[in-house]
């Protein structure tokens, strides 16, 4: 008889007589959390590689040749899985040779994308992949289709995972990597419907089977290559290129979505300046991700029933209008824990489509757009975003527990959203891990929790929240906000009580 564990979620708000209700099944499950939801994204954008992960010689901080080591031991830490390259709409201006050999030799581009800056290509393959040794992650390369070509993207495959003894192969071994990296993820492109070359659907399809045939597999190499797909809604996008690309040739597909606090790209809102009604419309904006998940999952559904193409969140994130006094170009901003609660309600939601998304990348990692990270000189600061990561790491790779919630809402001048949003997981020792967000400013949210069928014996927990949603880590305070130890759930018997605090971002772990 099949041991079946039964998880029921009894949810109200306090002083209110709306309830919610929510199970969790561990029978018949063989989905799997993949760690690479929780990838990150580092493009040649502001101060993301340069002054970020790739720092002056002369800085005094820790560093192996000009990777800043404090950087990398935060990542470490939350173990991150992948680690997206060269962009973003950088790599489809991108030509890989230029940052191999002697970098007193590389020839310097204009970043025509990103504030107009000079680009010294310094920062090239093999300082991306000694990062990406260091950090313990995958790399993941954009490849230029844009303005690059056919030869130019499989000679840069050959380059890193041959081991033979062709010319290109030669080059790696004498710029000072004897053996092949063995890169398996690879992007065909980046939003080739916009900045990757204003294409059509139907052309980029025929474009992508072209650079596709010729990105060839070497031994102990095989590509997972991935599709450059939709600008959020476009489900058109992603009907021609799941019809017209024969889905053996594609290991994934992606999908890019931001949320933008005012919904306007013009005037997209502060980072930390907003009123109540300002983040409401943040939050309906951030949960816009189920839908678009769901729908773009539908179309790929009925040419791909058995799920083999991999749905790839690989830029998703909050973007507001830049920090004042900073350079437009580079796209630096401040993170609140508003931020936290978008990351932690996104990460929910992949991880409740994990059949379907078995990859993402957050926008971005150090600097620009909703960092984990944000640098001045020797000065380092984890943001709350960073923090959500660090709860989170406990999902990746560890089986899905589906659930099923009714919660209450959350209402702002006569509009409403789900208050709570939820995931789970079993790791591999047994434990069960369950996130919770409540997105109510106002309003604590009570859990009362049934457990049929399971012994267990405690329950710990940790939280992230704040007095105000706009509060922010600076270099002059760089720990308000921080994981702290949740006290609020205890055992009574077989049920599991909680209150979940306005506001918050809170890990139970039952053991």
């Amino acid at each position: 008889m099949r041991r079946i564990l039964f998880l029921v979620l009894t949810c109200f708000q306090l002083n209110a007589f709306a309830q919610s209700n929510a199970s969790i099944s561990i029978s018949n499950t063989d989905l799997v959390i993949s760690r690479h939801i929780y990838g990150q994204f580092a493009e040649h954008l502001g101060r993301g590689i340069y002054d970020g992960f790739w720092v002056d010689k002369n800085l005094p901080v820790q560093k192996q040749d000009r990777i800043r080591l404090d950087v990398v031991n935060a990542l470490k830490k939350i173990k991150i899985p992948n680690l997206r390259w060269p962009g973003g709409c950088f790599a489809d201006e991108y030509h890989w040779r230029d940052g191999i050999g002697p970098r007193t030799q590389r020839p310097k581009m204009v970043n025509t994308n990103w504030g107009g800056v000079t680009e010294d290509n310094s920062f090239g393959t093999h300082e991306f992949l000694a990062l990406c040794k260091l950090l313990g992650c995958e790399p993941y390369i954009a490849g230029n289709v844009g303005s690059g070509t056919v030869e130019e993207m499989s000679k840069w495959i050959e380059y890193l995972n041959s081991n033979s003894s062709s010319t290109i192969a030669q080059l790696r071994k004498q710029n000072g990597h004897p053996e092949p990296y063995k890169v398996s993820f690879w992007g065909v492109g980046n939003e080739s419907w916009g900045c990757g070359g204003e294409m059509t659907a139907n052309f980029y399809a025929d474009q992508y089977r072209r650079y596709a045939a010729y990105a060839r597999n070497y031994p102990g190499a095989p590509l997972k290559k991935i599709a450059s797909g939709a600008n959020s809604d476009d489900y058109n996008w992603t009907e021609v290129c799941m019809k017209n690309i024969p889905n053996h040739t594609m290991w994934g597909l992606s999908l890019h979505y931001y949320t933008v606090p005012t919904g306007d790209w013009s005037k997209k809102g502060s980072a930390t300046n907003f009123s109540e009604k300002e983040y409401f419309n943040t939050m309906v904006n951030c949960l816009k991700m189920e839908e678009l998940v769901t729908k773009h999952s539908a179309i790929m559904d009925k040419y791909d029933p058995n799920k083999k193409v991999a749905l790839v969140v690989d830029e998703w994130g909050i973007w507001t209008d830049p920090e004042p006094k900073t350079n437009p170009g580079f796209l630096y901003q401040q993170n609140s824990l508003r931020d936290a609660l978008i990351a932690a309600t996104t990460l929910n939601i992949f991880n409740n489509h994990c059949d379907r998304v078995k990859m993402a990348e957050l926008a971005q990692t150090v600097n620009v757009l909703q960092a984990l990270i944000l640098t001045d000189k020797t000065k380092m600061l984890l943001t709350p975003t960073y923090h959500v990561f660090d709860m989170y790491k406990v999902h990746q790779d560890a089986k899905y527990l589906a659930v099923k919630l009714q919660t209450p809402d959350y209402n702002v001048e006569g509009k409403s959203i789900p208050a709570v949003n939820v995931s789970a997981s079993q790791d591999a020792t047994g434990k069960i891990h369950i996130s919770l967000v409540n997105l109510d400013l106002n309003k604590a949210v009570s859990v009362s929790t049934q457990l049929k069928q399971i012994q267990w014996a405690t329950v710990s927990g940790e939280i992230l929240t704040s007095a105000n949603i706009t509060d922010i880590n600076t270099f002059q305070q760089p720990s308000k906000l921080q994981i702290h130890n949740f006290t609020g759930a205890k055992k009574d018997e077989d049920n599991l009580s909680v209150t979940i605090p306005p506001k918050s971002v809170v890990m139970l772990e039952l053991k």
